[in-house]
């Protein structure tokens, strides 16, 4: 699998980071991306069905978020098409992509628009039966919610591929100035429920706050236990004597 970082600025930022090598590394994939799209339907569409297996060697080659960005970049490109669905227009809006006129076409997939509508509907699909945590599962305004002693969904773009998992997408945050919505420290230290690990994360890195309806009966047992964990400890800090 193609490895290169996704870099999320245009070529002006990375000038300024003095990130330009970054930046052009990850533009050569997002193309040779667009390449590996473009051949997949070509090979797969028969003149009036697209497989649903063309979207296979694309994600293994390159993975979804490559490929996610590579297709919100050309519904961004096209959004005056109308052979692209609303739901696929609007599912790309969710994307922030650098205006850069000098080279953002040169990763917009040039595929015959209705079909390329089909692929993005699979890719759609493919990303949804993951069964990750989103915004969709989180309850409240995060800008207001106070995070202490609440289950928290960590953003898929934060983990890698192969991380993406339920199990790494929960965790419960103890304290931290994070926590806050409104303190200037952005830590937050939390456990991860799926494997115990205890870590500080930035409060930008969590989607909100989990619906109680959508935590599984596995992480519920783990949170009980760390509850119960931390009113256990509470009394026997309380009676410490500090010198």
């Amino acid at each position: 699998m193609n490895d290169t970082y996704l870099y999320p600025w245009g070529p002006k930022d990375a000038r300024s980071r003095n990130e330009i090598a970054l930046w052009r590394e990850s533009y050569r994939a997002n193309v040779a991306c667009r390449q590996a799209i473009e051949d997949a339907i070509r090979q797969n569409f028969d003149g009036m069905h697209l497989s649903s297996d063309c979207l296979k060697p694309v994600l293994e080659e390159y993975g979804y978020k490559r490929t996610a960005w590579v297709l919100a970049n050309t519904l961004h490109e096209l959004k005056s098409d109308g052979r692209f669905s609303q739901s696929n227009k609007l599912w790309a809006e969710r994307f922030y992509i650098p205006a850069d006129p000098d080279h953002n076409s040169d990763f917009t997939v040039r595929s015959h628009p209705a079909v390329l509508d089909g692929f993005v509907d699979l890719y759609r699909k493919a990303y949804q039966d993951l069964g990750l945590f989103g915004p969709e599962h989180c309850t409240g305004d995060r800008s207001e919610q106070d995070f202490t002693g609440k289950v928290l969904v960590l953003s898929p773009d934060t983990l890698k591929e192969s991380c993406w998992r339920q199990e790494d997408q929960l965790w419960y945050a103890h304290d931290g100035f994070g926590c806050s919505p409104h303190a200037r420290g952005r830590s937050v230290r939390c456990t991860c429920l799926g494997d115990g690990e205890m870590t500080r994360w930035n409060r930008s890195d969590f989607v909100g706050v989990l619906k109680e309806e959508y935590l599984p009966d596995w992480a519920l047992e783990k949170l009980n236990a760390l509850r119960g964990q931390e009113q256990t400890d509470a009394p026997a800090m309380g009676g410490m004597t500090m010198k």
